[in-house]
C-alpha cells in the first residue's frame, strides 16, 4: 500500500503543479481539464434520456457528473497518497489509514469542484447573455424530449463563443444532430428551442 500512496502522491502532485504553472504563465487553463460530460447518446449510440426513473435520480447524477473533471481527479489523487504516506509515517493503522486517504481525498475533490464553480460563475457574470441567442441557431448536442418532458443540450455561439447549454421543446422529440432555432429562454440557464423549418 505505501507504494501505492507515494506513486498516487508523485503522479497526482506532478500534475497539479504543471495546471498551477501553466495557469499562472498562460493565463489560461488547459484543454485536457475538461469537465466530465458524456454524451452518451450522441457517442455510443445508447439512449439514455428517457429512461424511467424518477427525476431526483436524474439530478444526482447531473450532481455528481459536475464534480469530476480532471483537476478534481488529481487533486483525490494528490491527497489520497499524501495522507496514506503521512499515516504510515505516523504508524497509523493500515485500514484506518486507508479510511483517512479516502476521506481526505473525496475531500479535497468536492473542494476544488466548488471552487471551480466559483470561478466559472464568477467568470461567466457579466459576460454572457443568453438573450442573445434567441434567433440564433444550434445543434442538438444531447436529445431533447418532446412536449417539455425533459431537458436535453445544445451546441450554438453566443457573443462569439460556444456554448453548450440546457434546451428544452414544445414539440416534438428532437434528436441529436439536429439543427435548431432557439426561440425564447425557459429559466434563466435552459433555451427553448424548435426545429428549424425546411420550408
Amino acid at each position: 500500500m505505501q507504494t501505492l500512496y507515494f506513486y498516487t502522491a508523485v503522479v497526482g502532485g506532478v500534475i497539479l503543479v504543471l495546471q498551477t504553472a501553466l495557469m499562472i504563465f498562460a493565463g489560461t487553463e488547459t484543454d485536457i481539464d475538461t469537465d466530465v460530460d458524456v454524451d452518451l447518446d450522441a457517442d455510443a449510440g445508447l439512449d439514455l434520456d428517457n429512461v424511467d426513473h424518477a427525476d431526483h435520480v436524474g439530478d444526482a447524477s447531473d450532481a455528481f457528473a459536475k464534480v469530476l473533471s480532471f483537476k478534481t481527479i488529481v487533486a483525490f489523487l494528490t491527497f489520497f497518497g499524501l495522507t496514506g504516506l503521512a499515516c504510515l509515517e505516523a504508524g497509523v493503522d493500515s485500514t484506518w489509514t486507508f479510511i483517512a486517504s479516502v476521506g481526505a481525498g473525496l475531500a479535497a475533490l468536492y473542494i476544488v469542484a466548488w471552487l471551480m464553480a466559483m470561478l466559472w460563475k464568477l467568470r461567466s457574470d457579466g459576460n454572457e447573455d443568453l438573450r442573445n441567442a434567441i434567433g440564433t441557431k444550434g445543434k442538438v448536442y444531447l436529445r431533447i424530449p418532446g412536449n417539455q418532458q425533459g431537458i436535453g443540450k445544445v451546441t450554438l455561439t453566443v457573443q462569439g463563443r460556444q456554448i453548450t447549454r440546457k434546451a428544452v421543446t414544445t414539440g416534438s422529440e428532437i434528436p441529436t444532430g439536429t439543427v435548431v432555432d432557439v426561440v425564447a429562454l425557459s429559466g434563466d440557464d435552459t433555451l427553448k428551442v424548435e426545429t428549424v423549418s425546411t420550408a
